[in-house]
């Protein structure tokens, strides 16, 4: 069996496997890959650190315990495993100051709209809101952040927050800024952030341990595993 790096990018595959594992959360409103990709671009770039207890909750629509139907130990060590491995992916590129390429899913005539990975970015932005209005209201910076809110406000509800239409050529000329401007923003963070025991961790995370039954919960909840996510969803 073939023994994975913590920074080795998940195969195309592997993404499959957690796309159709989230799609498989109760509630139906864990994210796809896609908003995946963009709420962990958002929190690697951002100003301060945010803890998987904290975000995962995000990510799978809900608290583990409610949403999460791990078939074994093995399997939830798989799921958790593969999420921090494309942590790592795209923290390792922007910590050699390289644009990430995002994923982007295709519809059923190919086309890549990208919507989903700025919904997944701008959620990542709201957990830690304050400090990325100051990078949204600097007057030299601030404009990292437009192709985002083009595909994020494209189709909200509120006519006066939509931009103007965006046709396919214009599409591809807003995600590729979109991409650049993620690391601009991870730049602008890098030179504001104070160096300090909370100082945030921007470099590929080296271990991934592995959760025991008697570990305590990675959901954040403090029970031991076999007592919360573990208990409630393997079989």
């Amino acid at each position: 069996m073939k023994m994975f790096t913590q920074n080795e990018p998940l195969t195309d595959a592997e993404l499959d496997r957690l796309g159709d594992f989230l799609k498989g959360c109760k509630g139906g409103r864990a994210m796809n890959v896609e908003a995946l990709d963009g709420f962990f671009a958002a929190l690697i770039a951002g100003p301060e650190t945010v803890m998987p207890s904290e975000y995962y909750r995000e990510v799978f629509g809900g608290e583990m315990s409610d949403t999460c139907e791990f078939s074994s130990l093995d399997e939830a060590n798989e799921i958790l495993g593969r999420m921090m491995r494309h942590w790592n992916t795209i923290a390792a590129a922007l910590n050699k100051d390289e644009v990430y390429g995002p994923i982007l899913l295709q519809d059923e005539n190919g086309v890549a709209h990208g919507n989903d990975w700025a919904h997944g970015f701008m959620q990542g932005t709201l957990m830690r809101h304050d400090g990325w209005v100051g990078l949204v209201n600097d007057e030299e910076q601030g404009g990292c952040m437009v192709p985002i809110f083009m595909l994020h406000y494209e189709h909200d509800e509120d006519p006066e927050m939509r931009p103007e239409p965006i046709s396919p050529e214009k599409r591809e000329e807003v995600i590729v800024p979109m991409a650049a401007g993620l690391l601009q923003a991870y730049r602008y963070f890098r030179a504001h952030r104070q160096v300090s025991p909370g100082a945030h961790r921007t470099e590929p995370r080296r271990n991934a341990p592995k959760v025991g039954r008697n570990d305590p919960c990675p959901c954040g909840s403090g029970k031991k595993y076999k007592r919360c996510c573990g208990g409630a969803t393997v079989n």
